[in-house]
């Protein structure tokens, strides 16, 4: 069992801790407000069986897999810091058939290859679901969520430009899934200066506080008191901004110099990141490209990031290469050595690599 004194021992900045065990039960052993921020994406519903009894995904409804769900997130809301964050990735599932259409509800096995080896029930009927409807899991959830106390305060579309192959010809072939971001409290920790995103530059020269530098017009570079241009492209607009999360309590939260490069902009909630294969056995696996920006935001340096459902452990990776702490959970033993093998080849990002040892995975 874990407990605030011992969470306070990780001293370095990525070092990390994996509990094997069901998600619910392991959750339940944590102190209350001991984590910055969780980034996770629960098995899909209906879609895979990851070979391990008691797991989340293979309900036989949306309904009670909404349930199960919110039985997790209920700890989570108790572990998570006043100021912290939630992001969940999920996909959606459709109601089918899948092959045997004499079958009905849960007596319809799916003929599909590695869906539960050809034994997962379609759930035709569930919660009044027709075959070939889309279950609206992600939504399900959302809501669920939001009447539960979470502030639901983005539904980020991660667009796929390679998305899986689908030989439907009557709907388009879905190329996207949501990645929500829910706060405990009104006011949270949300560092946007770490996930700001390319922007064009702009047509016409616009007024910028530069804070003690000038802004030079006809070459738009930032100088100096004197006038002298920088070395190198280091050109930044500094400005008066809030930054969220410094008082979870309301009022003012603390005004302060932020500098910005110059041609960025806020991130916007489209995020266009491809998925990439994965060899080991684990059938799906968040892409870093999507995990690193909840991380960076949702977490500050040296703070700790919780996966509930670890799986192959990208989410320490992402947390080891941006010198945060996680702390996994994962059900299965054989996930568990492949996160440990994953995250044993990560390395920070910083001048001063980890050993194995002080990552807590040798």
């Amino acid at each position: 069992m874990l407990n605030k004194q011992e969470l306070s021992r990780w001293n370095v900045p990525a070092f990390g801790t994996i509990l094997t065990g069901d998600a619910l039960a392991m959750l339940r052993t944590l102190p209350d407000q001991s984590v910055h921020c969780c980034v996770t994406s629960p098995p899909y519903w209906g879609l895979r069986d990851y070979g391990v009894l008691g797991q989340i995904g293979l309900e036989s409804s949306p309904q009670k897999y909404v349930a199960a769900l919110m039985s997790i997130f209920h700890e989570v809301h108790r572990v998570l810091r006043a100021d912290g964050t939630l992001w969940l990735n999920l996909g959606d599932s459709y109601i089918g058939y899948h092959g045997n259409k004499n079958a009905h509800g849960s007596a319809a096995p799916s003929d599909k290859n590695g869906y539960r080896e050809n034994m997962r029930p379609t759930s035709v009927g569930a919660d009044g679901l027709k075959n070939k409807d889309m279950a609206g899991i992600p939504w399900r959830v959302a809501f669920a969520l939001q009447d539960a106390g979470w502030y639901l305060r983005c539904d980020v579309i991660w667009a796929k430009p390679n998305p899986m192959p689908e030989s439907v010809q009557d709907r388009p072939t879905r190329a996207h899934e949501y990645l929500f971001l829910f706060s405990k409290s009104e006011r949270y920790y949300y560092d946007h200066e770490a996930v700001r995103e390319p922007s064009a530059a702009p047509s016409r020269k616009g007024n910028a506080y530069t804070g003690g530098r000038s802004f030079d017009n006809s070459t738009d570079a930032v100088r100096d008191s004197h006038g002298n241009a920088p070395q190198g492209d280091i050109r930044a607009v500094k400005r008066h901004s809030v930054r969220p999360g410094i008082d979870v309590k309301g009022g003012n939260q603390g005004m302060g110099k932020m500098t910005y490069p110059l041609y960025t902009r806020n991130r916007r909630s489209v995020w266009s990141v491809a998925t990439h294969p994965f060899p080991d056995a684990h059938f799906a696996t968040f892409p870093p490209d999507l995990i690193r920006p909840c991380v960076l935001a949702g977490c500050p340096a040296g703070g700790v990031v919780l996966d509930p459902f670890f799986g192959a452990g990208t989410v320490g990776v992402a947390c080891v290469e941006e010198e945060r702490r996680y702390l996994g959970i994962e059900i299965n033993p054989d996930y568990v050595a492949i996160a440990k093998r994953r995250i044993g080849q990560a390395r920070p990002k910083g001048p001063q690599p980890l050993s194995l040892l002080d990552m807590g995975v040798a």
